[in-house]
């Protein structure tokens, strides 16, 4: 292997090492960013971090100086009504302080509330806003079951996040200083070691948390695929059943929860490692911490009240470690979370608006494809200077075999993609120069499959329309000889559909489709194997209907039944992503050549 080559290796292999590595410094200026926004909410609850830890260290205060009083009081060196004057003072001020506590904790919580799902709503807005602008390249390369996982992970770490840093971070922070300081009041020593054991306790937790995140990471990820496939598998359970492949899918998947076994073994080992040597650290601070005061009061040096305050102060501060430690793993775990929501941040759209692009009334519906170079990729090229002009108001129907660009034609027009060379217009105006929500809502489809929300049928059809009235959806409804069927159903048109509408057939699906396009009333109008899922005689019914639904409008027929688009004004007939016959139906007929051989060798059947 040559030197170069080597190199290159070697930084393909150090980008693919960041690409996984955890982006701290933007996923917290991303999660600050977010905080940024509540300061009143974030500062109040920081104030109240601060009450609540200051008044915890009171009673152990009142526990050392109850200690000392009461011995003066035992050695005859307190009177009683001294003695019990200081009893109550100790009693009033642990009362008070415990009332801060209560209250501000209280307060605390409610703020946090407040401020956890702002958040969290601000970042699903965020990103759900985001993610749906994307491109449609994007969204048919990535699984919707791992979008939807990262969204929900990712969200509700900026809840984990919040409260560790004022449920855990700052208290024992807080605590630290102020334990620190009032150990360091009564002797310097004890105070040192406290010191020492805390920063022991944390380097360690910080030295096992930079070491799970890589099996941290790689477990997420696992977590990811299995949820997609299970996403996968819920959504095509349909084929599962038709083709009696239920023992194939179980044994898949106990494939895939076995790796994700694996994966969370090695993330849970080590906790082991953690545990064990954190009590460690503390069984030695606990050991020094007792020691030296103990010398100290055979010395004469410190009280019995001041030993008692040490040693309270110093377990009191074991549980505040335990949680910051516990912090950090939740620090690094809801990083890893961030990481794969924020990481959709760094995808930006391919299909931009201009700056002074506008939006477009489509008034004639004329369209043209003029010198148009495109390819899905470098390997794949769909057309090279490919032409076409579609006249306003008239029928165009696209033919040919699959994969000769017919489909492709629709996503260009639509803006799904832009082209490589050359030009896409609609009434003149280049498809690159106006807002791609206002184009594509300027025209309207029935797709080959249709896809619906799980709602009603009412909505589905109003989706297309949600300014339309209630007589304009029935009437679409009928148009689409929806109506007779919908009879039968218990809810009329508020039949809920089922996801992707998996509660109608295929033919109930498509009639709701093609009555959304009619409640649309677009100018230009796109039926892409509109009546596929059709038996023969509402087929018939329903192309009765479309030729009054494309009178006065500028229609695309894509069609694999050559019997279905004979009364076109123009047949484009399409192989290898080129024009090789344009013509209506009896034209082509009798010219021969491709669409002949194709008419006959279907006989008026299905084109596949």
């Amino acid at each position: 292997m040559t030197m170069d080559k080597k190199m290159k290796n070697k930084t393909k292999k150090n980008k693919k090492k960041q690409k996984k590595e955890i982006n701290f410094k933007r996923n917290l200026s991303e999660y600050c960013g977010f905080l940024k926004k509540y300061p009143s909410l974030w500062i109040f609850a920081l104030i109240g971090v601060i009450i609540i830890e200051l008044s915890r260290l009171v009673p152990k205060y009142l526990f050392k100086r109850l200690i000392d009083d009461g011995t003066s009081f035992a050695n005859g060196f307190l009177s009683y009504e001294a003695f019990i004057a200081v009893l109550l003072i100790l009693f009033g001020v642990y009362v008070l302080a415990a009332g801060l506590d209560v209250i501000f904790n209280w307060l605390r919580i409610h703020w946090l509330n407040k401020l956890n799902s702002s958040i969290i709503a601000d970042i699903k807005r965020k990103y759900f806003n985001h993610i749906i602008s994307l491109d449609h390249r994007f969204h048919t390369t990535h699984k919707s079951g791992s979008l939807i996982s990262r969204m929900i992970r990712g969200s509700g770490a900026a809840e984990s996040m919040t409260d560790m840093l004022f449920f855990q971070f700052i208290p024992a922070i807080v605590l630290f200083i102020v334990s620190a300081i009032s150990i360091a009041y009564f002797s310097i020593i004890p105070a040192l070691i406290l010191l020492g054991t805390i920063i022991l306790f944390i380097g360690y937790g910080f030295i096992i948390q930079e070491i799970q995140k890589k099996p941290k990471k790689k477990f997420n990820d696992q977590q990811d695929r299995e949820k997609a496939d299970i996403s996968d598998i819920f959504t095509n359970i349909e084929s599962v059943k038709y083709f009696g492949k239920e023992r194939k899918i179980k044994n898949n998947f106990k494939k895939v929860i076995f790796k994700t076994k694996e994966k969370a073994l090695d993330y849970w080992h080590y906790f082991k490692l953690f545990d064990a040597g954190n009590m460690f650290i503390l069984a030695l601070g606990t050991i020094l911490i007792l020691y030296f005061p103990i010398m100290q009061l055979i010395n004469g040096e410190i009280t019995v009240g001041t030993l008692a305050f040490i040693y309270t102060v110093y377990l009191g501060l074991i549980g505040s470690l335990f949680g910051f430690v516990w912090g950090m793993r939740g620090f690094y775990r809801a990083m890893t979370d961030f990481q794969q929501l924020f990481d959709y941040k760094e995808i930006k759209k391919e299909i931009k608006d201009k700056k002074n692009a506008r939006k477009i009334k489509i008034k004639k519906g004329e369209i043209e494809f003029k010198n148009v170079s495109f390819g899905y990729n470098k390997k794949r090229k769909i057309f090279e200077n490919f032409n076409l002009k579609i006249p306003k108001n008239k029928k165009v129907a696209l033919v040919g075999h699959s994969g000769c660009g017919k489909s492709t034609l629709i996503k260009l027009l639509y803006r799904l993609y832009d082209v490589d060379k050359g030009k896409v217009l609609v009434d003149g105006k280049n498809v690159k120069n106006v807002k791609q929500e206002s184009l594509r809502s300027e025209m309207s489809i029935v797709p080959q499959e249709a896809i619906l929300f799980d709602d009603t049928i009412y909505n589905n059809i109003k989706f297309a329309n949600p300014s339309a009235k209630k007589e304009q959806v029935m009437q679409a409804i009928k148009f689409a000889q929806l109506d007779r069927i919908i009879k039968s159903f218990p809810q009329k048109e508020k039949t809920i559909v089922g996801e992707r509408g998996i509660k109608l057939s295929g033919g109930e699906k498509q009639r709701v489709s093609i009555a959304r396009a009619i409640l649309a009333d677009k100018k230009i109008l796109v039926l892409d194997e509109a009546t596929s899922s059709l038996d023969s005689e509402t087929e018939y019914q329903i192309q009765q209907d479309l030729e009054g639904l494309m009178e006065g409008r500028t229609s695309i027929i894509i069609a694999h039944r050559l019997s279905t688009i004979m009364n076109a004004d123009i047949i484009v007939v399409m192989k290898n992503g080129k024009i090789v016959q344009k013509g209506t139906h009896r034209e082509l007929i009798t010219q021969g050549g491709e669409y002949q051989r194709l008419w006959d060798f279907q006989k008026g059947g299905y084109l596949e």
